[in-house]
């Protein structure tokens, strides 16, 4: 069996130690929750992997959003590299619903693009699951989300060994009822082809060929081979076939689902007819007998996630399968930035609800595919064994659920040592009021504050909101100067983009990110920040939780003073710990007066400040900036790159980078090359390799 092995040049320093110490004791304990207190730059991802390693159990770690999610799972391949590190988020590019509008009579139908990596790396997520047992899981809130049952899915794969008996064609038939589609010409991901005595097929989550050749019946040969050069990689003895989609069902279950679709048809016609909607029950009557023809002579359909519920067996209302049913029952959850991801977990199926309830009431759906749905929030706690709260600024829900786990605890009396920085009951002077009986022992809550390379939380500045365009321009110009990044954040995307334009007016390399940037896009952006494509970054929120920029040294927050979502508390802890990770690092808010958000995070800000220098006088350390290689979060050669790679490569000047980033640099220009002659992009390649070319010249001379 695969053990977890983590593979790191550094060792637990600071508050690590303590804080992996104290969560592993927590959850041998057996407590349900506990919660990491870790602030921005203290090395949180390094604790979670120790504590995966010290336990050997599977884990989950959720983010709530798909930047982060590829930002962590990027971080966990470097620490588990012979591991089963996988990245799971929504597979969209673009995803509109299907929906009703019932005051213009509109209909909206359901329109969708999928990205073909990302449905890969999803596929490639569950069939480890299924496999092994060293496998760790970096999602996004859609992981709870409907998937299809996985125990359907295990049983329709099938093993294939070299010099095992398998009839040719009934090994063809096999692969279709797996939704893998035959085509003879073009070989992609999900399809087969079979040509004499060789079958070729695209597993639906690889990217490799796997040839199998047949003498007779029996399996001769099995070779993985490239997709692009059909270059051999190596000989297997044998492999796995999973389906090509999750939501697979097998023949018998599949008719009897048909059966019991039928039945809740002709139950919901009658309700429709005697209620005198006659035109939603001839609506639902055409639309269901179609899918219904579609199940029985392809065994899929469009939207066929709207009928999980017949397929899986389900009663009404019974949660469906997801993610996390995929996972063994001892898995660790690790709910990363939890003030984040906690809140839109429990919001998210009511959202789902209105907009299903609609499509029911007339008539496109069955009253079933109600229960294509995500969990509801106390379903997903059901499904818990244990989990882990991740956050520097940990919301009122992870700290009570902490400390409610012994009857000497009441929920709403919090822990003194947890910080300032929480809406919660506090003393005149803004500390948290202490519990009135012991800490649990050992503690749920555990604060990791020190960071091991010394660095104290960064500086902070109040300027009026008064010029602060002209203002921010000085500041960013000085900063440049020593090559560092920097952060301004806005309250709303037109200011972004608008901020971003005069920037670049006056000359400064400048780039905005929102939640309307594609997600490869909003991750290849980041990147270009630390390779010096670009020197400032624009954002409104998204510019917060846990992205590592080492390289910046000014978060610069416009209208500080704008009490709201956008500048409260938790935003501004978050949005100054942006600039934790630089030696140099400072905080300017423009603002004309000081809110009570403000006022709080100043104060928790300084009083970290306070023990973190204190710990480096007492210990002889002197803060240094973090140094951490430009790593690629695009996870495995993500479509759609290619493009984005040229504008880079012409924007990065080779002259003022040091040797590391020049290396860098090359491997980056190397990968795009090779990804952009697999995708068939001659042309794109080609001006790639003279750009290769041009760099390692430059490397030569410098080297001389």
């Amino acid at each position: 069996m695969n053990q977890f092995k983590l593979k790191s040049k550094f060792q637990p320093a600071g508050d690590q130690p303590r804080a992996i110490e104290g969560l592993i004791k927590s959850l041998q304990t057996g407590r349900k929750y506990q919660t990491l207190l870790g602030v921005t730059g203290s090395g949180k991802t390094f604790t979670m992997a120790n504590v995966v390693q010290k336990l050997q159990r599977p884990a989950l770690v959720i983010s709530h959003n798909k930047t982060l999610a590829a930002q962590l799972a990027a971080e966990f391949q470097e620490f588990f590299p012979n591991n089963a590190v996988h990245y799971f988020v929504s597979y969209y590019d673009y995803y509109q619903p299907e929906a009703y509008i019932p005051r213009t009579d509109t209909y909206i139908e359901k329109e969708t693009q999928i990205n073909e990596e990302i449905d890969r790396l999803r596929n490639a997520a569950t069939q480890s699951l299924l496999s092994r047992r060293d496998v760790i899981i970096c999602a996004s809130v859609s992981c709870i989300y409907g998937l299809g049952n996985p125990a359907d899915y295990l049983d329709l794969s099938m093993e294939i060994k070299r010099g095992e008996t398998v009839k040719r064609d009934k090994l063809l038939r096999r692969l279709t009822d797996l939704q893998y589609h035959r085509n003879d010409l073009d070989l992609q991901r999900g399809t087969y082809r079979a040509q004499g005595d060789v079958v070729e097929l695209i597993l639906s989550s690889e990217d490799t060929v796997i040839r199998l050749d047949f003498f007779g019946d029996q399996v001769e040969k099995i070779e993985r081979l490239d997709a692009l050069t059909n270059e051999k990689l190596e000989d297997l003895e044998k492999f796995t076939i999973f389906p090509a989609k999750h939501f697979v069902t097998p023949e018998e279950k599949l008719q009897t689902a048909m059966e019991s679709i039928r039945q809740e048809l002709v139950q919901r016609l009658k309700e429709l007819k005697s209620q005198g909607k006659l035109l939603e029950a001839q609506r639902l009557e055409q639309r269901t007998n179609f899918d219904l023809e579609m199940l029985a002579n392809t065994g899929f359909v469009a939207g066929i996630e709207n009928y999980s519920r017949h397929l899986d067996g389900r009663a009404p209302g019974e949660p469906p399968s997801t993610l996390i049913d995929y996972f063994p029952d001892d898995f660790l959850l690790f709910l990363d930035e939890s003030h984040q991801s906690v809140p839109q977990i429990g919001a998210m199926y009511e959202g789902d609800k209105s907009r299903k309830t609609t499509l029911v009431d007339y008539g496109f759906r069955l009253p079933s595919a109600l229960d294509n749905r995500p969990l509801k929030f106390a379903e997903f706690e059901k499904k818990i064994t244990q989990a882990v709260f991740v956050s520097a600024t940990p919301a009122k829900f992870e700290i009570e659920s902490s400390l409610a786990q012994k009857a000497n605890f009441r929920p709403k009396r919090l822990l003194k040592n947890v910080g300032a920085s929480f809406s919660r009951p506090s003393d005149d002077s803004g500390r948290l009021k202490a519990a009135p009986t012991k800490p649990l022992n050992p503690p749920s809550i555990i604060e990791q504050i020190i960071r091991p390379t010394g660095l104290l939380d960064p500086t902070i500045e109040i300027k009026p909101i008064k010029n602060q365009v002209d203002d921010l321009i000085e500041q960013i110009n000085g900063r440049i100067k020593n090559h560092e990044r920097i952060l301004a954040a806005t309250l709303t995307k037109r200011m972004a983009e608008e901020l971003s334009e005069y920037l670049n007016e006056e000359g400064i390399k400048v780039h905005y990110v929102h939640s309307d940037v594609d997600t490869f896009e909003r991750l290849e952006t980041l990147r270009d920040l630390r390779l010096g494509v670009y020197d400032v970054l624009v954002g409104i929120n998204l510019l917060r939780e846990g992205l590592d920029l080492p390289e910046v040294s000014l978060v610069a927050i416009l209208d500080a003073d704008k009490e709201g979502f956008l500048r409260s508390e938790t935003f501004f802890m978050q949005m100054m710990g942006r600039a934790a990770r630089h030696v140099r690092g400072h905080v300017i808010m423009y603002a004309d007066k000081k809110t009570g958000s403000m006022d709080r995070a100043i104060n928790e800000t300084n009083r970290r400040r306070k023990l973190q220098e204190a710990y480096n006088k007492q210990h002889g350390i002197t803060p240094q900036t973090i140094k951490k290689a430009i790593a690629d979060t695009r996870l495995a050669g993500a479509k759609g790159m290619e493009a984005d790679a040229v504008r880079s490569s012409g924007s990065i000047d080779p002259l003022k980078m040091d040797a590391q980033e020049l290396k860098l640099y090359l491997e980056e220009l190397g990968e795009q090359m090779d990804l952009a002659a697999k995708n068939l992009e001659f042309e794109l390649a080609a001006k790639l390799r003279d750009r290769l070319n041009e760099v390692k010249k430059i490397r030569k001379l410098r080297k001389k």
